[in-house]
């Protein structure tokens, strides 16, 4: 009999909020890459079908569902949408985030609660939605995405509601870890460092210094370079591990 690879999500079912761009985009192709059947929930309804013809292209299916995660009330029915998609939902990646840099002087409300709304509230509200459908199939896998923001000040631009979004994420993740690891549910988050994406302009030349330079490997990653370590989250492969921090930052937190 040929053992089957503990990596492997042949079988499984997945959803990433924000999966139409950037990181997002980058995780559905990695898990549909390894064999589950992937939806992505986005705003725009334009990138969305275009992300899903891109993963057509590469000889996968990606279900694009259209929803603004702002709105809180209408969660729970995307992810009863994603399960109507897949048939089951077993790996919930919320993924979907925002960013502004502003001294803490200058942020308005208007930006503090739509990234706070965004980065935590959305993101517990899509883990419950998730959580109670995969307590009711046996089990299931959530993977946050944090940032080592939630460990360092980023220099020098400033974004205190994002730091502070996004060390709310590392908490959260434990807690639910541990109050769902009874039901089967792990929870886990990546920590990744500067990446080249749109809402992170790592080229321009005033980051250069504190974004590239402080970096032991002396670069930015790249998406695709985050999304296996989703993956291996969302495997088999780390069935005994829940409630961890995986950084993926070139050893910048690292000196």
């Amino acid at each position: 009999m040929p053992m089957t690879s503990p990596f492997s999500l042949t079988g499984k079912t997945a959803l990433v909020t924000g999966g139409n761009r950037g990181l997002g985009k980058a995780q559905a192709l990695a898990l549909a890459q390894a064999g589950a059947k992937v939806a992505i929930l986005g705003r725009s309804a334009q990138r969305n079908v275009s992300t899903a013809a891109e993963a057509a292209q590469a000889g996968f299916e990606i279900f694009p569902i259209q929803a603004d995660l702002v709105h809180r009330d209408r969660i729970g029915e995307a992810i009863e949408a994603a399960i109507a998609n897949l048939g089951r939902l077993d790996i919930l990646v919320n993924n979907a985030g925002v960013c502004y840099h502003r001294p803490a002087f200058d942020v308005p409300n208007s930006e503090w609660d739509r990234v706070l709304g965004i980065n935590v509230t959305a993101l517990f509200k899509a883990s419950v939605a998730a959580a109670k459908h995969m307590e009711r199939i046996g089990g299931g896998a959530i993977v946050n995405i944090g940032s080592i923001s939630a460990q360092i000040v980023n220099r020098p631009q400033w974004q205190p509601a994002y730091n502070a979004s996004k060390a709310a994420v590392h908490q959260l993740t434990k807690s639910l870890a541990v109050e769902w690891a009874p039901l089967g549910i792990r929870v886990n988050a990546v920590a990744p460092g500067y990446v080249r994406t749109e809402m992170a302009p790592v080229d321009r030349p005033e980051f250069t210094q504190r974004w590239i330079d402080d970096v032991p490997q002396q670069r930015a990653a790249t998406p695709e370079e985050i999304a296996p370590s989703v993956v291996f989250l969302a495997s088999p492969a780390a069935a005994f591990i829940t409630g961890s921090i995986l950084v993926i930052d070139g050893g910048y937190t690292a000196v």
